[in-house]
């Protein structure tokens, strides 16, 4: 599994469409599912939480939860699905999650944890890797994190996905989580100094491709996050600076690629809304940025769109820079 870069598991963000965009620009990055809880795909519609595009791939599946069963159970069912790895959410810290005994709270349980991940090991062919913190609240001592990693890392899991903040459990959002406790890019790096034979992720604060190659310096892979949602192009300089890729698609060149995507998904009864939100980014930081974010905001909300609707909404946003000449 090729994980040098990998784009986040993201609520409300790295569902089916949007991967299926991101991967229109980057045919390398290791792609996540949003977080799925292990209770859902054991009581849920399962069709409707997993399918995915084959296109998507590579593709891992980030599952939540603290039931060695349903969680070994949900691990078994991804790979029948065609997931190319399932990792267990240990990272996040919002209070909906801690009620239910899932995310960073976790942490203070690496004996359940462990448990979690003998089971999920059991049931997959596939690899089973772990995202985590470097702690939480006021723990945050070395120690702690390399016994955490030390256990778990006895279950058979050999990758560890590492955001080098800790969780502030209780006292911040999940917004503030992910901007107020410091990077501690340190502590990641003498976790792969101590480990050397798991391969260490890191992930937190990564915004441009001189930061990934500093930190491919020091650890085996780079997750990003914000960075690429607000600014899917940004992996069009992953491909190019760090792949060594050749032949990226344009963004008009994207837009093209996707209106099939969203011709075929809508006659399934998906709104357009829920493909083209994704898009907002894609011009991002150049001439014309403001009319694609704007005449997407005002036409893609449309109620069962056809497909002559599409097709003039996708024509119109092809051409940013020059529509935005023409106003």
């Amino acid at each position: 599994m090729n994980r040098l870069v990998s784009v986040a598991p993201m609520m409300d963000c790295t569902d089916r469409h949007e991967r299926y965009f991101l991967r229109l620009i980057s045919k390398n990055v290791l792609l996540y599912t949003e977080m799925i809880v292990s209770e859902a795909i054991d009581r849920g519609d399962k069709k409707r939480l997993l399918e995915f595009n084959i296109k998507e791939k590579p593709v891992a599946l980030q599952l939540g939860g603290s039931s060695p069963k349903l969680l070994s159970n949900a691990a078994k069912i991804g790979e029948e699905f065609g997931y190319d790895e399932i990792n267990l959410n240990l990272g996040c810290p919002s209070k909906k999650v801690q009620k239910n005994k899932f995310g960073a709270c976790l942490m203070k349980e690496p004996n359940l944890v462990a448990d979690c991940l003998n089971e999920m090991i059991a049931s997959t062919k596939l690899p089973v890797t772990v995202k985590t913190r470097i702690g939480y609240d006021n723990v945050e001592d070395y120690e702690n994190i390399y016994n955490f990693v030390n256990l778990l890392s006895k279950t058979g899991v050999k990758t560890f996905i590492m955001h080098a903040r800790k969780a502030m459990l209780g006292k911040f959002t999940p917004k503030q989580n992910l901007n107020i406790p410091p990077l501690k890019y340190d502590i990641v790096y003498k976790l792969k100094e101590d480990f050397p034979d798991l391969d260490i992720v890191i992930n937190g604060g990564i915004t441009n491709t001189d930061q990934i190659k500093h930190h491919l310096k020091k650890v085996d892979g780079v997750m990003i996050g914000r960075s690429v949602y607000h600014s899917p192009y940004f992996l069009a300089d992953i491909e190019k600076e760090i792949y060594s890729t050749e032949n990226i698609l344009t963004r008009e060149d994207v837009i093209k690629e996707l209106i099939n995507y969203v011709k075929v998904e809508i006659k399934k009864g998906t709104r357009l809304h829920h493909i083209m939100r994704h898009t907002l980014g894609l011009y991002h930081g150049i001439s014309g940025s403001s009319f694609w974010k704007r005449y997407l905001s005002e036409n893609m909300c449309v109620r069962n769109a056809d497909v002559q609707k599409v097709d003039h909404i996708l024509d119109k946003v092809k051409h940013p820079q020059r529509q935005e000449v023409s106003i």
